[in-house]
């Protein structure tokens, strides 16, 4: 593959409903939907104090790694910049690895530039960044599938490993995403990251804990830092856990991430419209605990279930990395024109999972790409039909649903209605003007 940039463009495109106007699309009303609300206030209080178990510790002098991923994570900026002072306080040379697999286009260059658009750099870190490719391969399971570790960071005195705990996007397991998985695949870079994706999701959740467990027998891990987000993304909890722990600790943060993550909260409907999509929003890009939608094909007791997904845009942070769209049924031409084909290609063939990089049906606007999906409905009039409109897979306080879901939310605790129902609105172009204006 070829190691440049690669965009992506629709020529000679015609749409499908030249101006949908056959069509009407029901009105929408403002919901506020409520979940559980733990929350820490001062984010980089807690990690100082929860670091001060490591108080003991001759650290003088000794180079110690943290980790750094490539997730847009709330408070991890903050967490970082705690852990580094503090290190730096007890005497420690500490410095930041990007501990991702094949983000960033696989390339030393390219992790850096993902970590400096989530605000990730040596300036706001106060600490040298180092990014490599090279690593140490510390052995090998399930055969001859080896296990490896970024060689920077194995060849320090210390490694600290931060992580948010949370479902994956890809497998369920008593191990998803967090400590151990970041120690596998983050530390793992391309070359650990392959050979553990070649075995497939369907084993990771034996294959995650069994390479995790190794590397914790071979590099030099000090701690793990584990954030649980809520789901107004909030930092909900933040605990430092011995190496020893790390284990049955995850296990019990995974339950509790798991109890207050943001979903939607009615289980059916004929029409998903998401605003952004973006490897900042989820590792699938839209989060499959939220879509019940996954390329790895998981399903969950909690999944909704849901007619059509219509996708809007692209976020800004996933500067044109689109994988997950293939989750979507329609997709509007603006965010098509965004695609760089180098990053998702990269993350499919990594995963290898490809219907997540698939082309959905493309729509010249946001008014035609509704209005297809409403053409896609048999056998209801328009009061009947269903829509539900979210910001992305990350943003759940407040969304928009149609009318024709009224009378079973009114009497519902968790959804309140705000204001009056009123009609999408759309420019001579057929893009959205309320309720969003992402163009």
């Amino acid at each position: 593959m070829n190691s440049h940039s690669t965009s992506f463009t629709v020529q000679n495109f015609a749409p499908t409903i030249p101006d949908g106007s056959e069509v009407s699309i029901p009105e929408m009303v403002e919901v506020k939907q409520s979940f559980p609300d733990d929350k820490i206030d001062d984010v980089r209080d807690s990690v100082m104090k929860e670091l001060a178990q490591l108080s003991e510790l001759d650290l003088k002098g000794k180079s110690i790694a943290i980790t750094a991923g490539s997730r847009g994570i709330s408070g991890m900026v903050e967490t970082l910049r705690a852990i580094v002072d503090q290190l730096t306080e007890w005497g420690a040379t500490p410095f930041l690895v990007p501990a991702m697999g094949s983000h960033g286009g696989a390339t030393a260059e390219g992790q850096l530039a993902v970590l400096k658009n989530l605000g990730i750099t040596e300036e706001s870190m106060g600490a040298p960044i180092r990014s490599s490719m090279d690593v140490v391969e510390l052995g090998q399971i399930q055969g001859d599938t080896p296990v490896c570790c970024d060689r920077l960071a194995f060849e320090s005195d210390g490694i600290i490993v931060c992580n948010r705990i949370k479902a994956h996007t890809s497998f369920v397991g008593e191990h998803e995403s967090g400590l151990a998985k970041m120690m596998v695949i983050g530390l793992g870079k391309h070359v650990g990251t392959n050979g553990i994706h070649r075995l497939g999701f369907k084993r990771f959740s034996e294959v995650i804990p069994e390479a995790a467990a190794l590397i914790l027998n071979k590099a030099p891990i000090l701690c793990g830092v584990g954030l649980v987000e809520n789901a107004y993304n909030q930092v909900a909890r933040v605990e430092v856990i011995p190496p020893e722990s790390i284990f049955e600790r995850e296990r019990e943060l995974l339950k509790y991430a798991k109890s207050i993550m943001g979903r939607i909260l009615v289980p059916e409907m004929d029409i998903l419209v998401i605003d952004e999509l973006g490897k900042d929003v989820s590792g699938a890009g839209m989060d499959p605990n939220v879509i019940g939608r996954s390329a790895s094909g998981v399903t969950r007791e909690t999944d909704p279930i849901i007619g059509t997904i219509v996708l809007r845009d692209l976020s800004k942070k996933t500067a044109g990395n689109s994988l997950g769209m293939g989750m979507a049924d329609i997709i509007c031409k603006r965010a098509v024109d965004k695609i760089e084909l180098t990053s998702v290609y990269t993350n499919a063939i990594t995963a290898g999972l490809f219907q997540g990089s698939k082309l959905p049906l493309v729509a010249s606007s946001d008014r035609d790409a509704i209005s297809i999906a409403l053409r896609a409905i048999i056998g209801s009039t328009s009061s009947d039909k269903r829509i539900v409109h979210i910001p992305s897979t990350k943003s759940l306080e407040t969304i928009w649903l149609s009318t024709a879901f009224l009378p079973e939310i009114l009497d519902m605790n968790d959804l309140a209605v705000v204001g009056e129902s009123k009609a999408y609105e759309f420019d001579g172009f057929g893009a959205m003007q309320w309720p969003t204006n992402r163009n």
